[in-house]
């Protein structure tokens, strides 16, 4: 469990994380979203002891993680995939980590076996793909066998292939009961992956819950309806306080469930030919409530 209380840091007149609490639980895979410069690589930063908090604390599992000796036996973790000596082979990187945190080093062919590069072990690192070091760096959090996981951006420079097996690897380590706290900007993969969300926006939280309470809340449910009485049903839902709008021969419509205006369309017979409802994505909930935590802006967005 990482447990995070207060916790800010400032860098002189700039506050890059502001006064931050929330728990990312074991079990689960918790993603943890906002916009560029929300300060999302700074708090994984200060979990992991590699930034000192200007006030607040954080702990995994009770206790401060630089008061653990041999870390990678209690949390793994990806922070950037190219921060690795290029000269080195694949097995030779992960066997310093080994040797410096006591981990038998059969764990090394393991992990390698386990993220697909058995067959490149021997091949110096800087000839590694960029999907190829990011696998390298999931076998580096995965080498000490930890109860705690962190990784940012994992799925920058996978193939599909890649993709998957990730979003296998995330659900089958949080089945385990192991904690699986994931930093990335993709929406539409946190929607597959993730079970709870850490939202974050200008250093501050946003929000701290389930996936599906969050996208719930981001943008409200509508129903897209087709009939071809559209004036007639129209002026009916209006007087039940619905929203209505119609666009390409199709009334969308907000603030009614669409069994309501279903039984509505049935009790004052107009005939229905399309009764849908659409809720809001995770991305679109995610753009509505971060909207005014965006740092930059780009051409008229702005």
């Amino acid at each position: 469990m990482i447990e995070v209380d207060e916790l800010t840091k400032r860098y002189g007149a700039t506050t890059a994380v502001d006064s931050l609490c929330f728990t990312v639980r074991p079990g689960l895979v918790t993603g943890f979203l906002g916009p560029n410069g929300a300060g999302k690589s700074t708090t994984l930063r200060m979990i992991l002891g590699l930034h000192r908090p200007t006030s607040g604390s954080v702990t995994v599992d009770g206790r401060p993680f630089q008061d653990r000796a041999r870390g990678l036996r209690h949390v793994g973790a990806l922070l950037d995939a190219g921060d690795v000596q290029g000269g080195r082979t694949a097995r030779a990187h992960l066997a310093v980590l080994a040797r410096g945190n006591r981990i038998p080093l059969s764990r090394v062919d393991e992990v390698l076996e386990e993220v697909g590069l058995a067959a490149a072990a021997r091949r110096r690192v800087g000839g590694y793909s960029l999907g190829m070091r990011q696998r390298l760096g999931i076998a580096g959090a995965l080498l000490g066998d930890p109860p705690v996981l962190l990784f940012d951006e994992p799925l920058n420079g996978l193939d599909p292939e890649g993709v998957k097996w990730v979003r296998g690897l995330f659900r089958r380590l949080a089945a385990e009961g192991r904690t699986v706290f994931v930093s990335s900007h993709l929406m539409s993969e946190m929607e597959h992956t993730a079970d709870a969300l850490v939202v974050v926006g200008r250093g501050s939280l946003i929000a701290a819950e389930s996936l599906t309470d969050f996208a719930a809340r981001g943008i409200r449910p509508t129903v897209t309806v087709g009939t071809p009485d559209r004036a007639g049903l129209s002026a009916l839902l209006l007087t039940e306080g619905a929203e209505v709008r119609e666009e390409s021969g199709l009334l969308t419509v907000t603030g009614l469930p669409a069994a309501r205006i279903g039984a509505l369309a049935l009790e004052h017979r107009v005939a229905l030919e399309q009764l849908t409802t659409r809720t809001a994505s995770l991305e679109e909930a995610f753009m509505a409530l971060t909207a005014e935590s965006v740092e930059y802006l780009a051409g008229e967005a702005r």
